[in-house]
């Protein structure tokens, strides 16, 4: 897809995040109606959260724009709009890891886990909209403007090399992990 903006694969990674936080939902009401839930399901959801939303979207977000931002004379209401998108990918990021928790506790036969998996659920269920409706809507487009022409074909090429490298981190980092003897 060819993009004019560095915000442009932004806003359509925005799109893809939805349709999981919609599946995530849906797994609200199994647990609501079932009584339980589907642990490799939560094992897919965070991991597409902790990959795909957090490592490649905010990743893009505060590797690339926000760096680039933060260079430039803001305007204190932006700055201060950007420093709440920072401290929503640190939530996310918590909120993500207290579901990792629940799910292998549950996964280990702790009953009591299911609430802490469904808390956690609804948590970035609620949270997610809220955040993308803020970039997308009040964000990205002030933004653009402290930036030249030159300055968005920068960004966008910085963000394509970060999407061809992302795959290779990912995959670089869980052999390492499993190789005996690594720290």
């Amino acid at each position: 897809m060819q993009w004019r903006t560095p915000t442009g694969p932004l806003v359509w990674e925005h799109r893809l995040i939805e349709r999981m936080i919609a599946l995530m939902r849906e797994q609200l009401t199994t647990i609501d109606e079932t009584g339980t839930v589907d642990p490799g399901f939560i094992d897919t959801a965070t991991d597409f959260i902790r990959t795909y939303a957090d490592r490649c979207h905010h990743g893009k977000e505060e590797d690339i724009l926000f760096r680039e931002l933060a260079k430039k004379d803001l305007d204190p209401a932006l700055g201060a709009d950007m420093q709440g998108l920072i401290a929503d990918h640190l939530l996310g990021r918590q909120v993500t890891g207290q579901l990792v928790e629940a799910n292998a506790a549950y996964r280990a036969g702790d009953e009591g886990a299911l609430e802490a998996v469904r808390a956690t659920i609804q948590t970035l269920s609620d949270f997610y909209p809220v955040h993308i409706a803020k970039e997308d809507k009040h964000f990205f487009r002030p933004c653009l403007a402290y930036f030249t022409e030159a300055e968005k074909r920068a960004m966008l090429e910085e963000s394509a090399e970060f999407d061809a490298q992302l795959v290779h981190e990912k995959y670089r980092t869980i052999v390492a992990e499993l190789e005996p003897g690594r720290p």
